[in-house]
């Protein structure tokens, strides 16, 4: 059976996509930023929560001391690629929830009164929204480089705050040479999905 989605846009997501390791010199525009986030926004979650924030590290200084926490492995690729995204999750997202979810505000204090709730909540949505940017930027025709491999305390002291913690961080831009490992093994279908 045929996917709705033609292949070529198929392989451009999924078949042909691999975590990129080297980039090209070219420049992420802020234009390009603006289109995959106009293209992932609508990528849904519980509740219509959006607890995910990106910030882009741009300027060197900001690079410098993020290429600081990444573990060894990771440090020349976050040094070299044209944009680098800290993907984090804003624990205290059910302030939104009026906005987001306007046919049922009492939401945001009815299920996300408590922090703990809070949290693991933001931890789930925000990883799916994570995965969504994943693909625009894919959609975009740019390579995403997502990591966790660095020091989690660190970026959240130097980036971000007590209300946010880091998920993940991602290279961005044009793929350079050798930007791909070979493509490791899949578990097939009957490993994976069962019915009762």
């Amino acid at each position: 059976m045929s996917l709705v989605l033609g292949t070529t846009a198929q392989n451009l997501l999924f078949r042909e996509a691999r975590t990129a390791n080297t980039f090209t010199d070219e420049p992420v525009t802020e234009q390009q930023v603006q289109a995959i986030y106009d293209l992932v926004k609508y990528g849904p979650t519980a509740f219509n929560q959006a607890p995910l924030r990106i910030a882009l590290v741009r300027s060197a200084e900001a690079r410098g001391r993020l290429v600081q926490h990444m573990a060894r492995a990771n440090r020349a690729k976050t040094a070299t690629a044209p944009l680098v995204a800290i993907l984090s999750v804003d624990n205290e997202f059910h302030e939104e929830l009026p906005k987001l979810l306007p046919h049922l505000p009492q939401v945001k204090d009815m299920l996300y009164a408590e922090r703990p709730v809070r949290e693991r909540s933001a931890l789930v949505n925000g990883a799916l929204q994570a995965a969504y940017f994943i693909m625009g930027v894919r959609s975009a025709g740019l390579a995403a480089g997502p990591m966790t491999g660095f020091d989690f305390a660190g970026v959240q002291k130097d980036f971000l705050d007590d209300d946010h913690g880091p998920l993940m961080i991602v290279n961005i831009g044009k793929p350079g040479p050798d930007a791909w490992l070979p493509r490791s093994p899949r578990l097939d279908i009957d490993e994976v999905i069962t019915t009762v």
